[in-house]
């Protein structure tokens, strides 16, 4: 599609063709590669060249607070240019797998673990190809307070199956993953942090997902590919831990520009199989290039979730995956880029969205796929079925900036099933057409069948659906969504939110339904509520609230 009022400035943009909506866009490397091999930066925080002759610490040294690791038998440690530690692809990057368990800890002064290349804990393995899986492979922990800080786009986190992550902050000290361009010593370009300036979160675990047959997870050759930069996940455990991942933020990721790399896109977090043993909670995700979380199958459950501008879908679920969510916040909104981005479209075509653009961020707040590969091959991993309690989606009237997708709600497609319980889904403008929720044809059956259902929810949006009030195959969609009046559809979306612009305005007048407390649902994951939406007015004093709350803030400044 072509670029049609997407940004707020006269662009020559205006004839170049974006990628489709929901569609894998390659990307052709366009980002000046800082990486260095030796860490050799000589620069200190306060964004001035060091003066060579200044007193610094042995790089070595005891005054070195910096991860060291053995690589091919010799010790290899992050040099340390104060306040941070410099990591070059001697000690980490794309052609080198960490086997053993490795902890970055919080650095004083501010300071950050600086890397120029990939972290990539425990080694891939396709099981067809005589390597073996190490199934207590090593940890990548990471201290509360700490900050991990990427220079380049194909600088990404990939935890392999058999591996984990102990990432466990605080509400106090949460633990950032983030762009190098935040501090100014490793700014060169002196453009700040931007979408794509390193490439995300990859988690590859062992639960079932129908990108397999059934007969390769009985084999043990279950080797589904990572999108992004090539890894293998899936098997038949969905109850499987990856590790913890707990009061953290995850900004300016995605989908490259990415020096080096092949092109498939990249997600803040992807969660490639992984299973419910693992712990996703208190997250803040912001300015992503592609999707905030993308479930690839597998039981992974997520709690206290933020989505800020993130220009894909904020949770995309495929594959077949099975967890729960409770408490998720989303909110699209607008960016002003800071340097060009270049990428290579569908059509093999080079788009460039230059530098100083304005254009909106944000296409779906939930992409609902139920499955890859469908029939009785697949039956052990049967389409998406999620339980999700507790959500608030902040939609925009706008397109957003890669893929001129616009600001949705929720898409739901290929055979998806699943509950929402105390959804708040808000548009307040539609004067582009813009509308709130999507069905493709494939998702009409799972509604019609009672398999795919709002409970006890709000749609406050002045479009409510895309391509109209009526299925293809016949029925109303409003008849849908109300579900035995246990739901609520407004025209607009006045006084449904509180004045600080996020939680639910309990003392509303135009909620008129009640929010269930969920205690029909499994308490040992879900908290019981008595409130529609994401977060309440009522709640200002809890950890969820403050989250929230500090998130937004964050988004003001960036």
């Amino acid at each position: 599609m072509k670029l049609s009022g997407l940004f707020k400035v006269s662009l020559v943009a205006s004839a170049l063709v974006l990628a489709g909506c929901g569609g894998d866009i390659k990307v052709t490397p366009t980002v000046n590669d800082n990486s260095v091999n030796n860490s050799n930066n000589t620069t200190n925080n306060s964004g001035n060249p060091t003066d060579p002759t200044d007193p610094t610490p042995d790089p070595g040294g005891k005054d070195n607070p910096c991860t060291k690791r053995t690589v091919a038998g010799n010790e290899v440690q992050g040099e340390f240019v104060a306040p941070h530690c410099v990591y070059g692809t001697d000690f980490a990057g794309k052609t080198l797998e960490i086997e053993d368990d490795i902890t970055f800890a919080a650095l004083e002064n501010g300071g950050a673990h600086v890397f120029d290349g990939a972290i990539q804990m425990g080694k891939d393995c396709n099981t067809t190809q005589n390597c073996t899986i190490d199934t207590n492979g090593p940890t990548l922990n990471v201290e509360a307070g700490a900050t991990l800080a990427f220079r380049s786009g194909e600088a990404i986190i990939r935890i392999g199956r058999g591996a984990k992550i102990n990432a466990v902050g605080t509400a106090d000290a949460p633990i950032t993953f983030t762009s190098a361009n935040v501090f100014s010593e490793f700014d060169i370009a002196e453009t700040g942090p931007q979408f794509a300036d390193w490439g995300g979160i990859i988690i590859n675990g062992f639960g079932l997902t129908n990108q397999c047959t059934n007969a390769e997870r009985a084999a043990n050759t279950c080797n589904a590919t990572s999108e992004g930069i090539t890894s293998h996940f899936g098997g038949k455990n969905n109850a499987d831990s990856s590790g913890t991942i707990k009061f953290a933020n995850i900004w300016y990721a995605g989908s490259g520009p990415r020096e080096g790399g092949d092109g498939d896109d990249l997600n803040s977090l992807t969660l490639n199989a992984v299973g419910s043993g693992s712990t996703f909670d208190y997250l803040h995700i912001h300015q992503g290039f592609d999707d905030g979380i993308e479930f690839f199958g597998g039981a992974a459950n997520i709690k206290h979730i933020v989505v800020t501008d993130t220009q894909d879908d904020s949770i995309d679920i495929d594959a077949g995956w099975q967890g729960n969510a409770q408490f998720i916040y989303v909110q699209h909104g607008t960016v002003k880029t800071k340097k060009d981005v270049t990428y290579t479209n569908d059509d093999d075509e080079l788009v460039t969205i230059p530098a100083g653009s304005e254009g909106f961020m944000g296409n779906n707040g939930f992409e609902t796929d139920g499955e890859k590969n469908g029939g009785e091959e697949y039956s052990e991993a049967p389409a998406s079925n999620p339980t999700i309690a507790n959500v608030t989606v902040v939609t925009t009237d706008g397109k957003s900036i890669r893929d001129n997708g616009a600001s949705q709600a929720v898409k739901f497609d290929d055979a998806i099933q699943g509950q929402y319980y105390n959804a708040l889904l808000v548009k307040a403008v539609a004067d582009n057409n813009t509308a709130c929720v999507e069905f493709k044809d494939d998702a009409e059956e799972a509604a019609k069948n009672d398999t795919l259902n709002f409970n006890n929810s709000v749609l406050a949006c002045v479009n409510h659906y895309k391509n109209g009030e009526q299925f293809k195959s016949g029925g109303s969609k409003s008849e849908w969504f109300v579900n035995n009046a246990s739901s609520q559809i407004l025209n607009s979306a006045e006084g449904v939110l509180a004045a600080d612009g996020f939680s639910t305005n309990t003392a509303s007048t135009e909620i008129t339904i009640q929010a269930n407390n969920l205690s029909g649902l499994d308490l040992s994951f879900f908290d019981q509520v008595d409130y529609i939406g994401a977060v309440s007015d009522k709640d200002t004093t809890s950890d969820w609230y403050k989250w929230v709350q500090k998130a937004i803030a964050a988004t003001k400044n960036q």
